[in-house]
């Protein structure tokens, strides 16, 4: 059994506890997240897939069960800890009885107020969470009794990195404000170069703030964001939905994009990007 995002909506929505960060944390985290497989595993002992596509911004992943398989674009790693988990390329797990999973699915992390790291090194595969993390807080994580305590423990942690931090806010401002903007105002034409004149620094300097913060280029991340949010409404609501409030100039333009990101060998046979466009096959 597989399940796809944006096709297999309620299995996503009812599946997973998701829970917001505090407020304060709103610009780095977009929400705290544990599976709740037990009814769905006994119902099917053999085990299931979740595949999901790309995404800007990257998960930790921490685990609470047995050992599990994660796969990252056409590599398949076996998950006996924790892992760090770029979400640049699609992703598929494969759950099994006994797999339990708590993540965090970060914008920007607030480590990089701890530890010098640039997430443009961090693309191709999962690294061990222990990098990014001390292994004292994992534990505490693991040990916490309820999901509720899970969240409370990680909220003080990274407010804790957030204060404690002396250093220039430059990168980290400048790159949530700008997909803060992009979001809300779905505003996707709005050039690289317009961005980086209104916060006079180079297009060079936006582009690195993107790949050391997000591990994607500045173009890169603001394509994702933009396709994401059109498939997302295109699934979900498709009666009103119109290629042009995502910035694509034609239907084909939209089109090539759709099928450039729906692209992934385990859901080539249903042919996504053919499906969705079923259901706005009227609005060309």
């Amino acid at each position: 059994m597989q399940h796809i995002e944006f096709f297999d909506i309620s299995h996503f929505e009812n599946n997973y506890y998701r829970v917001k960060p505090l407020p304060e944390l709103g610009s780095f985290i977009d929400f705290f997240w544990e599976t709740r497989f037990d009814d769905l595993l006994e119902e099917n002992p053999e085990g299931f897939s979740d595949a999901l596509f790309p995404n800007i911004g990257y998960t930790y992943l921490i685990n609470l069960g047995t050992p599990f398989v994660m796969q990252v674009g056409e590599k398949k790693f076996n998950m006996r800890t924790d892992g760090f988990l770029p979400r640049s390329k699609a992703i598929e797990c494969y759950h099994k009885p006994g797999n339990r999973l708590f993540g965090i699915k970060f914008k920007i992390s607030p480590i990089i107020f701890k530890t010098k790291v640039n997430f443009s090194e961090y693309k191709e595969y999962i690294y061990p969470l222990s990098y990014l993390m001390e292994q004292s807080v994992i534990d505490k994580v693991k040990k916490a009794a309820t999901f509720e305590e899970r969240i409370e423990t990680l909220n003080e942690y990274f407010l804790s990195l957030i204060r404690s931090y002396s250093g220039t806010w430059d990168a980290i401002h400048i790159v949530s404000e700008i997909l803060q903007y992009c979001d809300r105002e779905n505003d996707f034409t709005k050039t690289v170069e317009e961005f980086a004149a209104q916060y006079k620094i180079s297009a060079r300097s936006l582009h690195r703030y993107f790949e050391s913060t997000t591990s994607l280029s500045s173009k890169k991340a603001l394509q994702v964001l933009r396709i994401r949010k059109a498939v997302q409404q295109l699934a979900g609501n498709p009666e009103d939905f119109k290629y042009g409030d995502y910035g694509y100039y034609d239907y084909s333009h939209f089109c090539k994009h759709l099928k450039q990101f729906l692209q992934k060998d385990t859901v080539s046979s249903i042919q996504p990007h053919l499906k969705l466009l079923q259901r706005v096959s009227n609005k060309k």
